[in-house]
């Protein structure tokens, strides 16, 4: 672990390798687990404002689960989340055939929204959770994700890189320029610690 501003960081960001697979996975990630994508509490109002403007995205199991459920709950741990349609997908999940996309960054992507998808999800297979002192940054190893880490592997991609847009988008440019400044000093000392 590292400190980074307000942040701790798992070094796993910087050691394990990983690019989405899709037309492995399938986007399981939208799919399984126990509970709904993390929303800060400036996520649920936005959830709140898009709904009717992304609801046509949407399939009818999905807007039945929100109109049950509410646009995001509060989970068994207390925390905000989006809903699930039967305990399985996100409410906001929409299929192409058998792989699950987003419906709200489908609606993001034909410009009917400003806001791609709640900053959990664009950062997986990032987790941050808060704290009232500083953010914990780590890398959550799933075995859905195994086709990921090995397109990683191939390409050579670390994880801290493949979610850079998300991470600029939660803790700035700085921020991340900081991270960039770490993982370079680190690969370096790796590959020291490899010649001795």
């Amino acid at each position: 672990m590292f400190q980074l501003s307000k942040t701790i960081i798992s070094e796993s960001i910087l050691e394990n390798e990983f690019v989405c697979n899709l037309s492995a996975c399938h986007g399981a990630c939208c799919v399984g687990g126990d509970a709904g994508a993390p929303l800060s509490e400036e996520e649920t109002v936005i959830l709140e404002r898009i709904y009717p403007l992304i609801k046509d995205y949407l399939r009818p199991e999905g807007i039945a689960a929100i109109e049950e459920k509410g646009t995001w709950l509060v989970g068994t741990d207390q925390d905000r989340e989006t809903p699930l349609v039967d305990n399985k997908e996100c409410a906001y999940v929409i299929f192409d055939g058998k792989t699950a996309l987003c419906g709200i960054e489908q609606a993001y992507n034909e410009g009917i929204v400003d806001w791609k998808k709640p900053v959990s999800c664009h950062l997986y297979p990032i987790r941050v959770k808060d704290f009232s002192e500083f953010s914990a940054v780590n890398y959550d190893e799933w075995d859905i994700c195994d086709p990921a880490c090995a397109l990683g592997q191939e390409l050579q991609v670390p994880v801290y890189q493949f979610v850079k847009e998300a991470l600029i988008r939660r803790f700035g440019e700085n921020w991340y320029r900081e991270l960039e400044k770490v993982a370079e000093e680190w690969r370096t000392d790796g590959k020291n610690r490899k010649r001795k």
